[in-house]
């Protein structure tokens, strides 16, 4: 069941795409952005075998300049980049083209979600990366924070997707798959949660038992499935095989240590 509030004033709340993330920094919450296909799988995978990844915009000028920057590779949307770009194309958002990397390298990771609501987020209390492949570890990392901190509240940010012709409903899209992701974070987290973050932790925890088959099939998992990337969908699928909570600092995402680096001020 979800946490009851109890007459607990909430402390976790749930919130969706840039405009969550920006509002969330903006109040000093700790922010956890939630893009379950792909960026943070993707991060989770590649922090988890020790790589640092630098999250970016998809703007081309923007992340080759970065990755010039701090000597790092710019990671591609896929394994099929324009004519014309001059990138580097060993990593791309697909989480199993981390599996092999070596410790210490250094990955610009472009995306419209996850790593642009990085950005927006970048000056939340603190920032961490989580998906149902490390959703207990986030929540384990976000707990610690908010037990040592009392002051603090923390946001789970679904980042959504975007759609592609925007209309007088805007450009976000609601993202099951993130909705998930959040849900499988609120779940581990003991703290009292607004009515929004409870009902997305009862979803998650209704649907637990069958997250393999409610990714493949729903709209994003569809999509992905029809560019040939099913395998992503089921790897992004898995509950709890990392016990890695990446953290933002400074520019780029690395393994959260507790308590020995203090992040709030």
């Amino acid at each position: 069941m979800p946490h009851e509030h109890n007459g607990e004033i909430p402390r976790v709340h749930l919130a969706w795409g840039r405009r969550g993330a920006q509002a969330a920094a903006e109040r000093g919450d700790i922010l956890v952005v939630i893009d379950t296909l792909r960026f943070s799988t993707a991060a989770a995978t590649a922090v988890h075998h020790g790589a640092l990844i630098y999250p970016s915009p998809p703007d081309e000028a923007l992340f080759t300049a970065l990755a010039e920057r701090v000597g790092g590779v710019v990671a591609l949307h896929s394994q099929n980049p324009s004519p014309h770009s001059s990138v580097p194309t060993r990593f791309t958002l697909s989480p199993r083209s981390y599996l092999g990397i070596e410790p210490g390298t250094r990955v610009v990771l472009p995306s419209p979600n996850g790593s642009t609501c990085c950005q927006y987020g970048a000056h939340a209390a603190a920032l961490f990366v989580g998906a149902l492949v490390n959703a207990q570890a986030v929540a384990k990392a976000v707990a610690h924070l908010l037990t040592t901190a009392s002051r603090l509240n923390a946001t789970l940010l679904a980042c959504g997707e975007r759609w592609r012709v925007p209309d007088e409903e805007g450009i976000l899209r609601f993202a099951l798959e993130d909705y998930l992701g959040a849900g499988a974070v609120l779940s581990a987290l003991p703290f009292a949660q607004t009515i929004e973050a409870q009902a997305c932790c009862a979803t998650f925890q209704a649907m637990q038992d069958h997250l393999e088959a409610v990714l493949w099939e729903c709209e994003s998992g569809q999509e992905l499935r029809d560019k040939g990337l099913g395998e992503d969908v089921s790897f992004a699928a898995q509950l709890n095989i990392y016990d890695t909570a990446p953290v933002l600092r400074g520019e780029r995402l690395e393994i959260f240590l507790r308590p020995d680096e203090p992040l709030l001020a």
